[in-house]
This record gives C-alpha cells, structure tokens and sequence, in this order.
C-alpha cells in the first residue's frame, strides 16, 4: 500500500505496466470507469469496476494493447467526473473534457509539429451562402493554399473547424508537403451545420450540390487547381464518423469531381435511417468506380463491424481500397495520428513524379 500511494504522489494514473493499466480512486464509494475501451458503458460494453484496496482506496485493471490510445471518465449514478490522479485532458468536442493515456508503444505523429525550416501554407476563412441547398443558408469555409504556386488537387474536409484545430490537418500538410510524401494539396474546410450536422452529412445530395456550386467555386478563385476536366477524380474528400459517411458517398456518388475518400471511423451503421444503404447499392451496381478509398477504424468502437463489412465490399467490387485498424476508440487523437497515412496513400508522390 505504502508502495501504491507513493506512485499515486510521482505519477500520472493510471500506471501503465507493460500491457496493463491499474486505476486509482480514493474515497468511500468509488465511481465505474468508462471509456474508449468498454464503449462507455454502452452498447455491449460494461463499465469497469474498482475493487477495494484498502480502507479507502480502490484500484481497477484492465489489459490493453501496448500501443492503444485511451480516453475515459469516471461514472457515478448519473454523474461523470474526471479522474483527479490524472491531469491530462483532451476536449470532447461537446464542450467537455476526458482524461487520456495511451500504452508504452503509442507514439504521437511528429507531422503535427510546427518546424521552422517547413514553409507553411496560408489558411483564410470566408462565408459562403445558399437559401436551400444548407440548413441555416449561411457556412464558413477556411481554403488552405499550400506553399508554393503549383497546381494542385483539392481535399474538401467535413467537420471543418475540428480538423482545423483539434487534428491540426494544415500541419500535417505542411510537413508532408516539405517532405515530398505528398503532391502539393489545397484544402476547404467546412464547417457543419451544428444540430442539423446528423441531417448534411447523412448522404445529402443538396450539401453535394453545395460543394460543387459553391465551395469548389470559391476554391478555384482562390487557389491554383488542378482542371478537373483534365485530371477527373483528382479532388478529395475527408471526414470522421457521420463525415466519414459522407466522404464515401461522395466519392460514389461524384467519382468523376471526388475520387479519393479518406473516411475516418464512418457511420455505416445498418440502422441509420434508409439512406446509408444508398452508398451499398452504389457500390455493389458497379464494378471498380475510379475512387481510391482509405478507411481507418478503431478497434474499441462499436463501428468496427460496419467498417471492416464496407471494406470487404468495396475490396470485392474492385474499389482500390487501404484499411486500416487502430488500437483505439473515436476520437480526433487518433484520426489526426493517422491521417498521414491516409494522405499520403491518396496522394503520394509516385502519382506526381
């Protein structure tokens, strides 16, 4: 015991040994312990639970892989709290805070580092404007122009402040730019509807219609890109989660604009209203569109089933497809860790002598 609430007083909680990660709480009645890894208490996962350590101290375990990145809380009643042993936090994109850690062999990418030598590209907002093809009639848009003046693909990228800010994707660009891992790339980020975010991305044909009528256009004021008529699919698509299943649908459904989707996590749940299964019957009715797509996917999601069932579908019609699985959950630690990958799969510089 004098042993354990030494590390308490030296170290961040939970202590990670080898593949094992041992909470800590003190107090009279403790709390469940809910995150990436038991999907927050939902679904098929359950809550991991303290045992008692002593007269007021508690511990709970649990193995995970030795590269897994984990964000968690804990639960009481129907209260949720942070751990107070750990003072690491990452924001949850719903004005609150987890806890997080991650096993011995995670590593954080070094592509969202700002080096000095690495020119950066300019990235300016503007406001775009439509009556009826988005809810609200009014979207800010921040265009990317990459260093350098070289005709260049566009990436459109759903969920646009959070790609902007929490996956950090114009430094990412940047450095894989400098590095020639990627051809020069433009991005649009924009931004999403708030409440009505679930109703644009779930396989919206009008908030297609707005990217090529609006956001495409003011794309090609601002920035050099490539002629579309000359390169077809040379533009791309990206987004997370319900993003995720709107990269893909526009990829399917505008292969000749957006023929590169890189779908983090996608919403392909079965039991989403009709429409989901609109992007299987575009895919199974043709063999081999000309759309490259990247999937990723965490293990500890309860999307893992959908994505890993899209994959074999896209992999059985022919689709020039790369999937990969993460040790991890949903969140924008491990989407921003491996949109390099899924970038330079895309893009990659043996397209682009």
């Amino acid at each position: 015991m004098t042993e354990l609430l030494e590390r308490v007083s030296s170290e961040q909680a939970p202590f990670v040994d080898g593949n094992r990660a041992t909470f800590v709480y003190r107090g009279d009645q403790p709390p469940v312990v809910v995150g990436d890894f038991n999907n927050w208490g939902g679904w098929d996962g359950e809550p991991l639970e303290f045992e008692p350590a002593g007269s007021d101290t508690w511990l709970a375990s649990l193995t995970l892989p030795v590269d897994a990145y984990v964000e968690y809380l804990f639960r009481q009643g129907d209260g949720i709290s942070l751990d107070p042993f750990n003072s690491r936090t990452m924001p949850n994109g719903l004005g609150g805070r987890h806890n997080y850690f991650h096993m011995p062999a995670w590593e954080d990418t070094w592509l969202t580092r700002n080096v000095a030598r690495v020119p950066h590209g300019k990235v300016t907002r503007y406001e775009l404007y439509s009556d009826h093809l988005i809810v609200g009639g009014k979207r800010t848009v921040h265009l990317y122009h990459p260093p350098g003046d070289e005709a260049c693909p566009l990436l459109i990228v759903f969920d646009g402040d959070d790609y902007l800010r929490r996956a950090r994707l114009p430094q990412i660009l940047d450095n894989l730019i400098h590095e020639r891992q990627i051809r020069p790339l433009a991005a649009a980020f924009v931004n999403h509807a708030r409440q009505a975010r679930f109703v644009e991305y779930l396989c919206s044909d009008a908030h297609l219609a707005f990217l090529v009528s609006h956001v495409l256009p003011l794309a090609a004021e601002h920035l050099n890109l490539v002629d579309v008529d000359a390169e077809p699919g040379i533009h791309g698509v990206c987004g997370a989660s319900m993003g995720g299943l709107m990269a893909l649908y526009g990829g399917v459904r505008l292969p000749e604009v957006f023929g590169r989707v890189l779908s983090q996590s996608g919403a392909f749940l079965p039991d989403l209203p009709a429409k989901p299964a609109l992007i299987r019957e575009l895919i199974g009715r043709d063999v081999g569109r000309p759309v490259s797509v990247y999937l990723d996917v965490g293990r500890f999601e309860p999307l893992l089933d959908s994505n890993r069932e899209m994959h074999r579908l896209l992999r059985d019609k022919g689709y020039p497809v790369t999937y990969r699985e993460l040790n991890a959950g949903h969140n924008y630690t491990s989407w921003r860790n491996d949109l390099g990958a899924g970038l330079v799969a895309l893009y990659g510089q043996p397209e682009h002598p």
